[in-house]
Order: structure tokens, then sequence, then C-alpha cells
């Protein structure tokens, strides 16, 4: 098949909309025989007929419908885009593919995600869950807006990536109530044996923990080791042991896990970055997680 001529397509597509050649000659501006002369040169490069009579009008044809179907979506397409670079609204909801580290608590996934859903334009949200290294190869084919991670891309990924620091925050220990009430006393030493759930040894959280441990002389019974920030949780409300979560989730994790607050580590901060594929932030769900994240979760 030849190339196909978007021309003569608009003009197939005007004439299906219009009914007849008349009036749609009347909105292109066109005579009635070059109207018509192209949509023949339509037909023959697709080697179908499109149109028929139908009394004084013109009806689609089986396959003229089915190429009247892509014509519209083609040529709607077209005019949302231009009315997006124009800046104004199409109507059509705004897509946000985030990525979100597999290391990141879920709770403070939605939290930072969740003023993307505020905006006045719907928005249609695609969630992928990966490491770190692989969300920002799939950030580097332009197959993701955003990746959400508690950490900067490390030194041997070679992709081209802009990281935007939404905050840091401290670490608070939550435990099971009956075994809680056993280990919150001032000290910190009195942490020494206790039974421990923690993070994968990727973490960066994992990380701070071991270093406020040695500093503390602190020497933890560990219970378990977990990749799964909600695994974790859930074998704390189980009272297997002692874990640790961002303190600004602090209150969602007490209510959700029914679990009590141990102590708060304000010396063991985590960060989390919005890491984004060009420098200056253009998407505007993006924008509103970013500054939103900025003024209100950590500001």
């Amino acid at each position: 098949m030849r190339q196909l001529n978007y021309h003569h397509l608009l003009y197939f597509w005007m004439v299906a909309r219009e009914g007849t050649v008349a009036r749609a000659a009347a909105q292109l501006r066109l005579a009635q025989p070059t109207l018509s002369g192209q949509i023949h040169t339509l037909e023959g490069t697709l080697g179908e007929k499109l149109l028929e009579r139908a009394g004084r009008g013109l009806r689609l044809t089986e396959m003229g419908r089915v190429v009247f179907r892509y014509a519209d979506e083609i040529f709607t397409l077209g005019r949302e885009l231009a009315e997006s670079v124009k800046g104004r609204p199409t109507g059509r909801p705004l897509r946000l593919a985030v990525g979100v580290a597999d290391a990141l608590p879920k709770l403070v996934a939605y939290r930072l995600i969740e003023p993307a859903l505020g905006l006045s334009q719907s928005v249609r949200l695609v969630v992928h869950e990966q490491s770190t290294e692989k969300l920002l190869a799939a950030l580097a084919l332009h197959e993701l807006d955003v990746v959400l991670t508690d950490r900067l891309a490390p030194p041997g990924v070679s992709v081209r990536a802009f990281n935007h620091l939404l905050g840091d925050c401290g670490t608070t220990l939550f435990a099971a109530p009956k075994l809680a009430v056993n280990y919150r006393r001032r000290s910190p030493r009195a942490l020494d044996g206790a039974p421990f759930l923690l993070p994968g040894e990727t973490s960066t959280l994992r990380r701070a923990l071991e270093q406020w441990f040695e500093r503390e002389g602190i020497r933890p019974h560990i219970i378990g080791e977990f990749d799964d920030s909600t695994l974790i949780k859930v074998f704390g409300q189980a009272g297997k042991g002692i874990f640790a979560a961002p303190s600004i989730i602090e209150a969602s994790v007490s209510r959700q896990y029914g679990v009590t607050v141990v102590r708060r580590l304000d010396t063991v901060r985590e960060r989390f970055f919005a890491v984004s594929a060009e420098r200056r932030l253009k998407h505007p769900a993006v924008i509103a997680i970013t500054e939103s994240a900025r003024r209100e979760l950590f500001g």
C-alpha cells in the first residue's frame, strides 16, 4: 500500500461527518469535484470502497465505518495535541506513569502520589513497583513520568536522570502493645537484645538503623529481614518483633496495624526523591506531587 495521505483522510472524514460532499466542501472551502476526486484517490490507495450512495446523500460502507473510526481517533488526538501544546485542557484524562521503588513503604508512596489525584483535570494513574535500578531504566526509555525512591541513583547506573529532593524525616520504632511495654524506657540501651524485624540489606533504612545500633552499643536480636515493607508490618502486628518506619506515617501505621510507638529516632533520617528524565518538571501531576510533599508532607 502506498503511503497514506492524511489530507485525503481528512476529506473523507469530513464527508462522512457531514453526510454529503456539498456540505463537506463548504466546510473545507473546496470545490465539490476536487473533494470527490481526493476521496476516490484515498479509496484507490486503500483498495476499498468507503462511501456509497444512499438517496441524495452518502453512507459508509462496512470498510468505510472502520476507516472512519480510525480517522476520528486520529483527528481527535491531533486536536488534543494542539490544545495540550497551548496549555489548554483536552477533556481526556491526564496519564501519569509512576515508578515506586520496592523499598519505599506503601503508605509513604500513597501519601506522595495522592495529591496528583486532586488536580482539576482527571488523572489516569499507572503505578509500577520494581527496584530503583529497573525503574530508572524505564524512565530513560520514557516509559515512566517519575520515579519515587528513598535513594539516589547508584553510581553504576548510567541513566540521564535528575533527582528532586522531596524531603526527609526521622524514624519511629513500633511494636505490638504487649511487646512494646517491655522496651519503652528512656535509655536506648533498653533495646539491647530486643527482637527486631529489619528491612532487607539493600535498604537505606537498614544501613541507617545499623549505624544507630553501633553508636548506641545495641545488639539487636534479629528475628527476620524483609524486602517488603508491608510484610514487615504484618509480622510486627503479630508481635514477632520491633520494626521501623518513617515518622511521617507514624499515625497511619499505628492506626492501620494496631501497634504502639516504642521510640522515636530523630537522628535516623530518611530522604525521599522524585527522579525525572528532565531537569525542569513539566508534567502537572508530577509538579503536584513534588510541591505537596515539600509544602505539606515534609514542610
